[in-house]
Order: structure tokens, then C-alpha cells, then sequence
């Protein structure tokens, strides 16, 4: 009977442990629900604020480009114009040429 009742005051000392245990990890858990994190960032919206301002400047020299490089492929042509006119009289000079020889 002593054996028996040693192991049962064993088991009811380990479940008293055990339960103690539990409630410390409740607490813990309870503590680290509880608990907020909070992160400086002044100094990583400093570095997005110049960021964005670089961005925006590169931008704004983009678009100059993009409307200058524009105006230029409008006024820009394959030909001048005295070289087409030379062209076409140069053909119509070989045509009749060729038709004044024919005849």
C-alpha cells in the first residue's frame, strides 16, 4: 500500500507542477498578446520623401526629353524639299528623253 500511495502522492505532485507551469505560460502568453512593437520610422521617411523627390525630378527630365525628342520627329522629314523637286524633274527630264529618243 505504501508503494501505492507514494506514487499517487507522486502524480499529485507532478499535476500541481504541471498546472503552476500552465499558469506561467498563460501569463507569459497574456504578456506577450499584451505587448506592442513599435518601429522608428522617421528616418526611413526621410530616405522615401528625398527618394521621391529624385523620382519626380528624373520624371519631369523624362518627359522634357520625351516632348523635345517629339517636336523633332514632327519637323523632322525623309527628304528636303529641294531634293524631291530635283528628283522629280530629273525623272520627268529621262522620261521625255526617253520618249524624244523613241520617236
Amino acid at each position: 500500500m505504501t508503494k501505492l500511495e507514494e506514487l499517487s502522492a507522486l502524480l499529485v505532485n507532478e499535476l500541481h507542477e504541471f498546472n503552476k507551469n500552465i499558469e506561467k505560460l498563460e501569463s507569459i502568453s497574456q504578456q506577450l498578446n499584451d505587448l506592442k512593437i513599435q518601429m522608428d520610422m522617421s528616418e526611413y521617411k526621410t530616405l522615401f520623401a528625398d527618394h521621391q523627390k529624385e523620382i519626380t525630378t528624373h520624371k519631369s527630365m523624362i518627359e522634357g526629353f520625351e516632348s523635345r525628342f517629339n517636336d523633332k520627329i514632327k519637323e523632322a522629314k525623309i527628304y528636303p524639299t529641294w531634293a524631291v523637286v530635283v528628283f522629280i524633274i530629273a525623272l520627268l527630264f529621262g522620261f521625255c528623253s526617253i520618249i524624244y529618243g523613241a520617236i
